[in-house]
Parts: C-alpha cells; structure tokens; sequence
C-alpha cells in the first residue's frame, strides 16, 4: 500500500507539509455540508492557506457519484489549471476524486468520460490526498474508485487502479455523525473484513489485515448497539481505525457478493451502501461452504456462533424488504458476470443465492 498515512487529531494541520508537495493549484472534492460541519473542510483550507496554495473547491458530490458528476468537476479542474486534489468526506468524495484526477490529466476523455473510466487503456493521473470523515469505506487505503452508472442502474468500480499520495486519519470529524450514519458506515468497514477474510484472493499474509480489523471493530461492537448518539472518543477512534485496516485489507483482495449484491439494492431502493451490503452478510456466512473458516472470523469478532451475529445485525440494520422482481435481477446479474464472481473461492448458483435472504 503506497500511500502515505498520518493518525491523530489535527494531523492535517500537523503535517501540512504533505499538501505542500503534491502541486501548486488544488481543488477540493466534497460534499455540500459535512466537511464544513465537522471541521475538516476549514482544516484543509487552512493548511493550503498556510503554504499558500491555491484552491477551488467543488462540493457538488452526491452520496454514490455519479460519471457525469465527476466529468463535470474533470471539466471545472481543467478550466482552473488544478494540479492535484483533496478529497474529504466518505467513499462518494474520495472515489470521486480519483476518477477526476484521471479525467484531468487526460481531458480528452471526459467528453467520453464512461468509456474512458471503464476500459483497461492506461492513463496516468494528478495526486490525490484524503481526508476521511467516516468510518466504514477505507477509500483512502486503497485503489478503488466506484461510480454510479445510470446507464446501467447499478454502481461499478473504474477500470483505473489509483491510491491517494497521502491520507490524514482523524477521528473527531466523526463525531457529528448521525447515529444511523455510523452504523451504516460501520457496517460497510465490517464488511470489507469479511469479505476480505473469506475471499479466492486471501492468504496468511493478507489475513493479518483483515483478522486485525476483526479484532478491533469487535471490541467496539457493543458500543455500535446501544443506540447511542454519541460515542466515546476511544469508540470513535477504533472505528476508524477499523474502517483504515478494513481498506488495507480489500486494497489485497477485493470485496465479494455482498458487495455486488447490495448496488442495485441502493440504485433502486435508496437504501445507504453500508446498510445494504449488511443485509447480505448474514447469508453469505450461513452459506459459505467452509464453515471453519466462518467460525474464524466469528471469533475474531468475539461473536460465539452465527446466531449471535445475525441477532447482532438484525439489531443494528433490521431487514431488507425487496421485491421479487428485484431479487430475481439483481441474482441474474450477479450470476451472468464472472468478474462479480471470482473472488468467491466456491461454485455459485441461483439455488445457493436464494437462501441468502
């Protein structure tokens, strides 16, 4: 994992230094409210304030970015002359931001910027720095930028493989997170774990990761369901933690079904992309044929079998209402796609899928 990255409260301002380094001209790829609420946007403007920098900033990122949403921001940093970017916020802004470097750096692509984004043709790209405010993608961790494709009524990663330069971990901007958020963003990092530690493409090595990342977000688990508003500084910190390791650990394997099942779950349902892919976790496990593997991962989570976990989760996401029609297509997809199905270590079929839900 090539990026470079700083832990702590305030350590955007602390290492500043690491902006300094990656251009002369940024543009700050955002939300519209968040990063100002928490803080994190005013951190970054200072510190490109500090080293005198310039910067503009582009806070039109929907929640699951759309590719016309990053062409338009690609055509807004070419007509400023910007020469890297500063993601801040969860995986929306900071994948967003990668596939906008890629479409700045070759502006020729962004009149045909789904093409572009989703062939194998190489193209070189400006750095990107992030500044994570949640505690579930781990975006900044790894290489992955995933978009929405109304052309296709799903989202779909990009074909382009980019890590941020540098990434600045700091769990207080977590804290005006919405209950509902955290436990969505959680879920997604939980999942990463997972599906990482159960995974074609896993081994010792790349387990120390994700067992890693088990161990720590089971010891916060608890705190996650109590339907607390606010957390402890120490819970905060540990999901966020949780959320860098879980990053680590897909940036070696890949996700799996969960993962694809849940898009066109949040295409069509509107349901946040954390919770959606919780609904498949459950049967994922409960389906896995190496059920020894299962109990690993249940004990890392400190979860005494699979009925405590399915209890748990229930708890904490409730359960996926979805219609036949949309449970037969998005099976179809999933199914006639072998990419969607190569990290999964066993044979699939609609009769196993079935019984995931």
């Amino acid at each position: 994992m090539p990026t470079k990255v700083f832990c702590g409260r305030g350590s955007v301002m602390e290492n500043k230094g690491e902006l300094k380094r990656l251009g002369t001209k940024a543009m700050i790829v955002t939300g519209k409210h968040s990063s100002r609420v928490n803080g994190s946007l005013q951190d970054v403007e200072n510190a490109l304030q500090y080293n005198g920098q310039n910067y503009v900033i582009f806070d039109d990122i929907e929640e699951n970015p759309s590719v016309e949403t990053v062409a338009k921001a690609a055509q807004n940093a070419v007509e400023e002359q910007v020469d890297f970017f500063v993601a801040i916020g969860g995986g929306s802004p900071m994948d967003a931001a990668k596939a906008i470097s890629l479409l700045t750096k070759n502006p020729e692509a962004i009149a045909d910027a789904e093409k572009r984004l989703y062939e194998n043709t190489p193209m070189e790209a400006y750095p990107v720095a992030a500044v994570p405010t949640t505690s579930g993608t781990g975006s900044e961790v790894t290489q992955y930028a995933i978009l929405t494709l109304h052309s296709k009524h799903t989202k779909k990663s990009i074909a382009h493989k980019l890590f941020a330069e540098v990434a600045f971990i700091d769990y207080g901007y977590l804290k005006t997170s919405s209950h509902a958020n955290m436990v969505s963003t959680c879920v997604d990092a939980l999942a990463h774990l997972i599906e990482s530690y159960l995974n074609t493409n896993s081994n010792a090595y790349n387990r120390m990761y994700s067992a890693e990342g088990l161990r720590i977000w089971g010891s916060r688990k608890g705190a996650l369901a109590s339907g607390a508003e606010q957390l402890s500084d120490e819970d905060y910190e540990t999901f966020m933690h949780a959320s860098m390791v879980a990053g680590m650990a897909i940036a070696h394997t890949g996700t799996s079904l969960p993962h694809g099942l849940s898009y066109p779950v949040t295409y069509e349902m509107g349901i946040p992309h954390g919770k959606a892919v919780g609904f498949f976790l459950p049967g994922f496990l409960r389906n896995y044929e190496n059920q020894k593997e299962v109990e690993e991962v249940l004990s890392l989570l400190g979860f005494s079998d699979l009925k405590e976990f399915e209890d748990y989760l229930r708890g904490l996401i409730g359960e996926l209402q979805i219609t036949e029609e949309l449970w037969d297509s998005d099976m179809k997809a999933i199914l006639e796609n072998p990419a969607k199905l190569k990290n999964y270590p066993f044979s699939m079929n609609e009769e196993i899928l079935r019984r995931y839900l």
